[in-house]
């Protein structure tokens, strides 16, 4: 598996991109060969592959809003605050399991899904396996050394925080505030709004700037876990549930997810489907996600929690206690429309996943204990659900 992942980050692989393609045409042929049956790679013709213009625009577009503002006129006032609240809005779209819709106005690409089964094809429960083989791009605000320094001086920042900073919830606020700012006559509040969107705009402008990082750690590491569950379940086949392989492309805020929601949640029913998401196993502490949500968080479902919990103990894996992402991996699509599932991620002492979104996320810095015990983990919890399948949440999404 190690060799495995040293060849998956050989190559480049950012989102919708040539390498990408590559990267899940690498990754059928491992499930293939693995033993999963018509493995195969999907075409999604209608892809941005990016957040950084999407967002990067609409951030712009508020600042320019301000500036329009403080300039004075009733008029200008009121385009303004119109500006600026559909900025706004339009970006909280953007983030996952939002619509999307400004994105869908740029220009657009190919991103590529992997498929593949295993299990009996009648079967009427289906398990999805989540992973995804793109991989990000760097900023400066990713350096481990920025965590590592705040861990080192206060470390009560996160010994006391079990859920991680909203560090969206300003890129929306800064058009908001424009928009209220005009509204109101307040140039102090226009100002900060104006401020706090333009420092917005010029990071998405860092971001779209940077180089895609190795991405082993997220997610070589899930697409790893991926085939070797692919050995063990067409060696022991589940008797009554077909697993379903599916990797997306992610880092473009989970827009292959999205996509393949958007046209396949009608084949999986709720009450008959369990997603499974791996996402980020190679850090020393493994965990299961709480909640999770960009804007919104949402907890996970109880009774999943419960089997992934039960499951841990049962074979002897410790998992990392009582955390919530104030960001989003696949799982957060599935979470939002109803389905019983889990998100298995891990984390460093600064309950951060290590390397994330850096240079340093090389298969070297892996650990790759933790990825093991992901893996043990996430058959365990297969085979239960194959025995003794758990009842739908109530759809109060």
């Amino acid at each position: 598996m190690r060799e495995r992942l040293d060849e998956l980050c050989s190559w480049e692989r950012g989102s919708a991109s040539e390498g990408e393609r590559r990267a899940a045409e690498w990754l059928a042929g491992e499930l293939r060969e693995a033993g999963a049956r018509n493995a195969r790679v999907v075409e999604e013709p209608r892809a941005n592959g990016t957040f950084w213009w999407s967002i990067g625009l609409l951030a712009g577009a508020g600042a320019l809003a301000g500036l329009a503002a403080r300039r004075g006129g009733g008029l200008t006032r009121a385009g303004a605050a119109a500006v600026g609240a559909g900025a706004a809005a339009l970006i909280a779209d953007e983030m996952p399991p939002g619509g999307r819709r400004f994105r869908r106005l740029l220009p657009e690409r190919s991103c590529h899904h992997v498929l593949a089964e295993i299990g009996p094809q009648e079967a009427e429960r289906t398990i999805v396996v989540m992973a995804h083989h793109d991989a990000a791009r760097t900023a400066f605000f990713f350096n481990p050394a920025i965590t590592e320094t705040v861990g080192e001086s206060a470390p009560w920042v996160f010994e006391q925080n079990d859920t991680s900073p909203p560090l969206m919830w300003p890129v929306v606020g800064g058009p908001a505030l424009v928009a209220a700012g005009a509204a109101l006559g307040s140039r102090s509040l226009t100002g900060l709004g104006t401020f706090i969107s333009g420092g917005a705009a010029a990071f998405m402008a860092h971001i779209g700037s940077g180089e895609v990082v190795p991405g082993a750690n997220d997610n070589g590491t899930g697409c790893i876990a991926q085939i070797a569950l692919a050995r063990a379940l067409a060696d022991r086949p589940p008797e009554n549930t077909r697993v379903l392989f599916l990797s997306t492309s992610e880092e473009a805020l989970c827009e292959g997810m999205g996509l393949f929601m958007e046209r396949h949640a009608s084949e999986l029913p709720r009450d008959r489907t369990f997603f499974l998401c791996l996402d980020t196993i190679g850090s020393p502490h493994l965990l299961v996600l709480r909640g999770e949500g960009m804007l919104k968080l949402r907890e996970y479902p109880a009774e999943a929690l419960e089997l992934l919990d039960s499951t841990a103990e049962e074979v002897g894996i410790e998992l990392f206690p009582n955390l919530r992402l104030r960001n989003a991996t696949d799982g957060v699509f599935p979470l939002a429309a109803g389905y019983q599932c889990v998100s298995v991620a891990s984390c460093n002492q600064w309950k951060n996943p290590s390397n994330y979104h850096w240079k340093t996320d090389t298969p070297e810095n892996v650990d790759c204990g933790t990825v093991a015990a992901a893996i043990r983990l996430s058959e365990a919890a297969i085979r239960k659900l194959d025995a003794d399948w758990l009842q739908a949440p109530p759809a109060t999404r």
